[in-house]
């Protein structure tokens, strides 16, 4: 099917309706809605479906016409300040609405199964459709207001979102932190959009480039005030995207809803950031100071979330440093004119990363059932193990999301990654560094998640979770449960960083407290079997497999076989003209040729797989309960040194805490102090006298004409005394 280019309108149109529709019927007619609700979901997840099939009609069309338009109209129509509204079609364009509704499509039938028991299944809907409507209507946006609009919407979504269990005062204080963090980026985003009006006098992000090039030829715009716009205009996509140092909310946004986890760390909000980067490429490439500002922002968070990511214990917080760090290497790429490399990942990464939180969200699902229904012991990664035997669906999948990320070939994120870390040796030699010591970390830690949730055996009801402080990597001295008083003040705060973060640090599984007891003989003493985990139902299993399948593939599309694509070229030719059989040949050649010059960088990921395998790669629980004394006093140290940076978020919060927190609490106190005691004591100063005042004059308003005259004649002696001259 050939659609138009006019029809883009369609793409965010669906979910927008749909979200208006469902949320009406939810908030006018919340009880027929309760009986309405798997046909609200019906109709949301069409909706979507419908802008997805579109999005695909528009984007075969554009492999073969490789044009741009764009469709306008008159918004505000001043002879001074005239702004338009339409949507412009280009390949980045559709490139993120086909990514934005196939991750969006999977994660609503995902979400029917994962939510039909809350109470709020209809309003998640709803604000879930309206999320993919902000992030759809900002990829097409022509001109930088109508592109902030819908980047506010975005974020009044993940507010939503991210608070959507807002009972909960974890919920609460994560959605306040992301809406907080984010609005000093879109703050600085704003500033930058008014100062490229105040130097262009046009809003129009097509106009953009040649305007300041000219304008720059002309001697109009000083270097310093257009690297200072450009900055300005950056810190949206800083904060939005997760980057140092505005990283701080994305763990905690991890207290919503697993699909929308999935969501915002796959195709919507922090890839909002790296496609408003994307958008105004042509002109921050002009500004080789904001480029060398943006590579090290980038090369700086990717590592930073790898070394966060490390001992992790939390299941979705390990992959939500996962994202920042993938982020990172996005960045990056972008910082050292590697634009295509930098969203071909952004494709692979989504769909790997959407695969891993749903794969997560289906062993949280069946946790809870044995552990109760707290995110501090079923989101606990030490009360997993052993689950691909219970799960072999999720966890085939979230292997091959797990391969996938950690850069291992053929999956997608290698094809990708390998190309921004080959990029970053040839544009500087420490951020070739920094990326490939980043790989090495991704495979470590991303294989210990898969490790400690999958294999091995199901700890939460074999073992008591006090043994873990013998875990490899923590010296016995140094529990992770709690159970050892650290000495040193720097223990001190992580011990504190894990009994808030981690209530699980302090408390034990109702099942593990009985367990102590029991000696292994559970069944005998409570006359019947503990339950075990089961596979997911048929409706969150096919997402999965769906989305293990551009896992796998993705990546294979956007390789440039013919070598003749520039860095602009998004869309490789081969796939307008698919190759013929006898060409076949010619493409395994290119393939080898990849992958032999990519044996640095595999084998670097090879290396952590095979270390965490040697650290986390027990297969029986008794394993865990041996005596690590080969381990050395400096290795023990530092794994303690590894593990109190990591559940501490490395100190930053802290930090931010005294250098923000303290310091605008002291603030507001003085100003608090300042108004109470001069401006209100001037203030009370002042109506007191006017009361005394008023008062003593009473007293001389007596109604007495006598005493009226005798004040008046000594007022005029007074005067001709005053005035008259004496000799």
């Amino acid at each position: 099917m050939k659609l138009s280019n006019e029809y883009a309108w369609i793409i965010p149109s669906c979910p927008l309706i749909a979200s208006c529709c469902t949320g009406s019927l939810a908030f006018f007619f919340p009880e027929a809605t309760r009986g309405l609700r798997r046909l609200c979901a019906l109709l949301n997840i069409f909706s979507l479906a419908t802008s997805m099939f579109v999005s695909l009609a528009l984007f075969q069309g554009q492999l073969v016409n490789h044009s741009i338009q764009q469709y306008l109209w008159a918004w505000i129509p001043r002879s001074t300040y005239f702004v338009e509204i339409g949507f412009l079609i280009d390949p980045l364009t559709l490139i993120m609405s086909l990514l934005v509704t196939t991750v969006g499509v999977p994660v609503m039938v995902y979400s029917d199964s994962y939510m039909c028991h809350d109470r709020g299944y209809a309003r998640f809907y709803a604000y879930l459709s309206l999320f993919t409507a902000s992030m759809s209507g900002s990829v097409p946006s022509p001109n930088l207001i109508q592109l902030y609009v819908f980047r506010e919407l975005v974020g009044m979504c993940s507010y939503l979102l991210i608070g959507f269990w807002f009972a909960r005062s974890s919920a609460a204080n994560a959605c306040q932190k992301a809406f907080v963090t984010n609005r000093i980026g879109d703050f600085g985003l704003l500033l930058g959009i008014l100062g490229i009006y105040w130097t262009t006098g046009s809003f129009e992000i097509s106009e953009l480039c040649d305007r300041f090039s000219e304008l720059g030829e002309a001697g109009f715009v000083n270097p310093i005030f257009a690297d200072i716009i450009a900055l300005s205009l950056l810190l949206g996509p800083v904060a939005k995207s997760a980057q140092f140092p505005l990283h701080i909310w994305l763990p905690d946004a991890m207290e919503g809803p697993t699909p929308i986890s999935a969501l915002i760390h796959a195709a919507t909000m922090v890839a909002a950031g790296i496609f408003l980067i994307a958008r105004i490429f042509g002109l921050i490439s002009m500004l080789p100071p904001v480029m060398l500002t943006i590579s090290w922002v980038g090369g700086v968070t990717a590592l930073l979330g790898a070394t966060l990511a490390l001992a992790q214990k939390d299941l979705k917080k390990g992959l939500a440093y996962s994202t920042m760090s993938q982020l990172g290497y996005m960045v990056l790429a972008l910082g050292i004119g590697a634009y295509r490399s930098a969203l071909f990942h952004l494709v692979t990464h989504a769909y790997s990363k959407a695969l891993l939180f749903l794969g997560a969200g289906s062993v949280i699902h069946s946790i809870e059932k044995v552990v109760g229904y707290s995110p501090d012991k079923s989101q606990n990664l030490f009360s997993m193990g052993g689950l691909r035997k219970y799960m072999p669906i999720t966890g085939t999948t979230f292997l091959l999301g797990t391969l996938s990320l950690c850069g291992i070939p053929p999956l997608a994120c290698f094809w990708s990654k390998d190309e921004i870390i080959t990029e970053s040796w040839l544009y500087s030699l420490p951020l070739g560094l920094v990326a490939s010591s980043t790989a090495g970390l991704t495979a470590f830690y991303m294989f210990r998640i898969y490790l400690l949730t999958f294999e091995g055996d199901f700890r939460a009801i074999k073992t008591d979770w006090a043994d873990f402080s013998k875990f490899p990597l923590f010296s016995s001295s140094i529990s992770l449960w709690g159970g050892v008083e650290l000495k040193s003040p720097l223990n001190q705060i992580s011990r504190n960083g894990a009994s808030v973060q981690y209530g699980v640090a302090k408390t034990k599984s109702f099942l593990s407290s009985h367990l102590e007891h029991s000696d292994g003989d559970t069944e005998a003493r409570y006359g019947r079997s503990l339950p075990n985990p089961k596979e997911s139902g048929f409706v969150t299993t096919p997402p999965l497999v769906t989305l293990a399948v551009p896992t796998t593939l993705v990546g294979l599309i956007g390789i440039d076989f013919a070598k003749e694509s520039t860095n602009f070229d998004l869309l490789p030719e081969w796939l307008a003209n698919p190759p013929h059989l006898f060409e076949v040949s010619n493409y395994f050649g290119v393939l080898t040729e990849i992958l032999a010059n990519s044996s640095g960088s595999s084998g670097l990921s090879l290396l952590g797989i095979f270390v965490s395998l040697s650290i986390y790669g027990q297969t029986n629980v008794s394993a865990y309960k041996q005596d690590f004394t080969g381990f050395t006093k400096l290795a023990r140290k530092f794994g303690f040194l590894i593990q109190s940076w990591s559940l501490n978020r490395g100190y930053i919060d802290y930090y931010y805490g005294i250098c923000f927190g303290r310091s605008l609490t002291f603030l507001s106190k003085s100003v608090s102090s300042f108004d109470r005691y001069i401006i209100d004591s001037f203030i009370n100063a002042t109506g007191a006298s006017n009361l005394f005042g008023g008062e003593g004059i009473r007293y001389g308003e007596n109604g007495r004409v006598s005493h009226y005259l005798f004040v008046l004649m000594l007022g005029a002696i007074s005067l001709l005394i005053n005035f008259l001259p004496f000799p």
